[in-house]
């Protein structure tokens, strides 16, 4: 909901300020709607229901996968599309993995978002209502920013969304922040949040070469400046960096590249996850062989790596694949 808002309408009322924390304490635990919070006296109920929408963003399509996974796309009040997921795992752990902007302007050539128009960014209530549209589902213990956008080009907000998470059941600890190396946010990132935030980077080449041709954001901000602000966050919060890496066949997977990558990365300060490609139309997937043989490399050489497990790909849910278009027309792409 739009917190801003609903203090602006209480005290208009003559409302005393702990009313707005009664609303936000029912909110993050999961209700559905204000006639729900039987400690508010239901004539102000009832006029909140009128005058602060429960969510600042509308539901328009929600698809389950075969292995539990949910997406949903949502719309903001101005008509931009937004998605986010519900990622369920067998240890227990819910996790969602929230956009930060509708679109994105950074154009990575294997992500789906990038290939869309950028709309906008998102604000702290519209990152924060769609963690709180899952748990309405369910209690969730995790939260990624690794959906649609680049967070540290809303930084603010995201900052925000992620401090109140914890109210939802989300600890800091458990909340991880990606970049693909906008720096200046990244800096401010790293001397300003005291809280114990991950840092994740979406690295996906071992050269500033091609990592220019795949992320164009490079040729702004080369490796060396992005690996030393890692190498600071860090060191200040003794924590280490996850790394993802995208596994594209014949253009980043060579053996020769992962000993690249393993001369590169500092195994003290960072831990790499392989990350399968989820099919967008621009690339072909490593083979099981090459990723398991980039993988040994890094692991001989002191990396610590896994792959990770893909989630949602039957509703192009995974990662790289949120693009905003309703099931039908993905389907309908993916036929043609």
């Amino acid at each position: 909901m739009d917190r801003t808002l609903l203090r602006t309408e209480l005290a208009a009322r003559g409302e005393p300020p702990f009313r707005a924390a009664q609303v936000w304490e029912w909110a993050a635990r999961g209700a559905c709607g204000y006639a729900e919070m039987t400690n508010l006296p239901a004539p102000l109920r009832a006029e909140l229901a009128r005058d602060v929408p429960f969510s600042t963003l509308d539901v328009e399509e929600e698809a389950h996968a075969r292995d539990g996974t949910v997406k949903v796309l949502f719309r903001t009040h101005d008509a931009h599309p937004v998605e986010a997921v519900l990622m369920q795992y067998r240890d227990g752990r819910r996790s969602v993995c929230l956009s930060s902007q509708s679109g994105c302007p950074l154009t990575c050539t294997f992500c789906a978002t990038g290939q869309m128009a950028f709309g906008r960014n998102l604000t702290s209530s519209e990152i924060l209502d769609q963690a709180l549209h899952f748990r309405r589902i369910e209690p969730v213990d995790h939260a990624v920013f690794m959906g649609m956008g680049e967070p540290m080009l809303n930084l603010d907000a995201v900052l925000e969304a992620a401090r109140a998470l914890r109210d939802i059941g989300i600890t800091h600890r458990r909340t991880t922040i990606s970049t693909v190396g906008w720096l200046p946010g990244l800096r401010r990132f790293v001397d300003e949040v005291e809280e114990p935030v991950r840092l994740a980077l979406s690295l996906h080449a071992p050269s500033d070469e091609l990592r220019s041709e795949l992320m164009p954001v490079n040729s702004r901000y080369p490796l060396a400046d992005v690996l030393a602000e890692c190498s600071r966050y860090s060191a200040q919060r003794r924590r280490r960096v996850f790394v993802e890496y995208v596994m594209l066949a014949g253009v980043n997977d060579r053996v020769e590249q992962a000993r690249a990558l393993a001369e590169l990365l500092d195994a003290k300060v960072f831990k790499v996850n392989l990350i399968p490609y989820n099919p967008t139309g621009m690339f072909t997937g490593s083979t099981r062989k090459a990723i398991a043989a980039f993988k040994d490399v890094l692991a001989d050489a002191g990396v610590p790596v896994t792959v990770r497990l893909t989630r949602g790909r039957d509703i192009a849910a995974a990662c790289g694949q949120l693009a905003a278009e309703p099931r039908s027309r993905t389907r309908l792409r993916a036929t043609v």
